[in-house]
């Protein structure tokens, strides 16, 4: 049996998992609020409690840089110790891996429904290829193609500087340096950072913000309140405000593509692209992802599409695991 992890700023999601006819199959998953619990450790004993097996390996995508089987969560205040785990476990080893990462692993599991296209690009495109993930925070993580499969590899890149590329933008960047010595893309790009991107647009006389949406926003997630709203029409400045993260989206995975050289394919991952996936099929996106000046034929020829699967992290540490104790062919 595998115990697999996705352990992200908002939630902590476990799951056990069988291999089965060459692909791991789920058993059990649970999901525990992050910030409940002061260790991974403490939210693997509960999960130990309410679903009693015989763990033979493990893995967990952890939201942060991995250092010598150590990962300080990015958005938690957790340092995750992989040795701690394989007293907490009793197994082996415990595979720690960035949360990216293991969204990587878990692509090559999925089937085609698990997918919406926003560019078909090339016909049987190939070579390396990418994946960005706008959550709690931003990730980002590169698959190189060595000719037969692809090696998933992790990257900090969601914690790049952020580049402005008109004169809006220039000027949300002063508007955030108020706020920090210094921006990245995650800050506009991420939960938090759509909520930024609406309040620079307000207090900056972009638009009115209606009594109604400060409200919502008072009493539930910022972000959600925004994207809802934009989603719905109902409110002008949430749709100005998504249709700049949406920009940012582009712009960001259109950089991700270009450094990777991504001719395989770039993949969007984390929760807040499937929820505002038919404003990513507007022409917002793809116009941003490929205006690269002389780079933009190449960026035209990459296919780009949506994760759908909220599972896929899960899939791809407990692929990781398996792949490690050799019950999968890499």
């Amino acid at each position: 049996m595998i115990l697999a992890g996705d352990i992200g700023g908002t939630s902590a999601r476990l799951a056990l998992f069988n291999v089965d006819g060459g692909r791991v199959a789920m058993v059990a998953r649970q999901s525990y609020p992050s910030a409940d619990y002061g260790s991974l450790a403490a939210v693997v004993r509960r999960f130990s409690e309410e679903h009693g097996h015989d763990i033979d390996h493990a893995a967990f995508g952890v939201a942060g840089p991995v250092r010598e089987g150590q990962a300080k969560a990015t958005n938690l205040p957790w340092l995750v110790d992989s040795a701690r785990l394989v007293d907490e476990l009793g197994v082996k080893a415990v595979g720690l891996i960035n949360d990216l990462e293991a969204n990587a692993y878990g692509v090559a599991a999925l089937d085609a429904d698990d997918f919406t296209v926003l560019n078909a690009g090339e016909h049987d495109a190939s070579g390396n290829a990418a994946i960005i993930a706008a959550g709690t925070g931003l990730g980002e993580a590169g698959l190189y193609w060595g000719g037969k499969r692809h090696h998933p590899f992790a990257s900090e890149g969601g914690h790049a500087d952020f580049a402005p590329r008109n004169a809006l933008e220039i000027e949300l960047l002063q508007y955030l340096l108020r706020r920090h010595d210094r921006v990245s893309y995650e800050r506009v790009l991420s939960g938090p950072g759509l909520h930024a991107v609406y309040e620079f647009l307000r207090d900056s006389g972009h638009g009115t913000e209606s009594q109604r949406i400060a409200d919502a926003m008072r009493d539930g997630d910022p972000a959600a309140v925004i994207s809802k709203a934009a989603a719905a029409g109902e409110c002008e400045l949430c749709v100005a405000a998504l249709d700049m993260f949406v920009a940012f989206y582009g712009a960001a995975a259109g950089n991700l593509a270009l450094k990777m050289m991504a001719r395989g394919g770039v993949y969007l991952g984390g929760g807040i692209a499937p929820k505002i996936v038919e404003k990513l099929k507007q022409p917002v996106f793809m116009e941003a992802f490929v205006s690269k000046g002389r780079m933009e034929d190449l960026l035209r020829d990459i296919p780009v599409r949506v994760i759908m699967n909220d599972q896929t992290a899960l899939i791809g540490a407990a692929r990781y695991a398996a792949l490690r104790a050799g019950l999968l062919e890499g």
